[in-house]
């Protein structure tokens, strides 16, 4: 019994440090692809729609997808305004869809 409660522990150490090393690496490029992205697509702060004082909505391309994004920004340290984590994108059958539901979705915040 003790050998394998000492292999299920050893087996348990060995799981948790690969994936923390994979995850660990992992997560460092997708941080890196991530702001590499955002670098190459420059934001023109005229194209933004305003919804708020931070949320604004986009029309852009990404992978040569149209997608609409409503995302929160945030002022950066040299004052420009960049995308935050906080948002959706939205495909244009998913826009469509939403703009399909905009009556029911209006006629629910009337009755509540």
């Amino acid at each position: 019994m003790a050998s394998k409660r000492k292999a299920k522990s050893q087996e348990f150490i060995d799981d948790s440090d690969d994936p923390e090393d994979t995850g660990s690496k992992t997560k460092k490029s997708r941080t890196k692809s991530a702001a590499a992205t955002t670098q190459s697509s420059d934001i023109d702060t005229e194209e933004l729609i305003p919804l708020s004082a931070k949320r604004f909505v986009n029309v852009r391309t990404f992978k040569g997808r149209i997608m609409i994004d409503i995302r929160e920004y945030y002022v950066n340290d040299d004052g420009e305004n960049r995308p935050g984590k906080k948002g959706i994108s939205l495909s244009v059958d998913q826009w469509e869809k939403l703009k399909e539901a905009m009556e029911t979705i209006d006629e629910r915040i009337h009755n509540s």
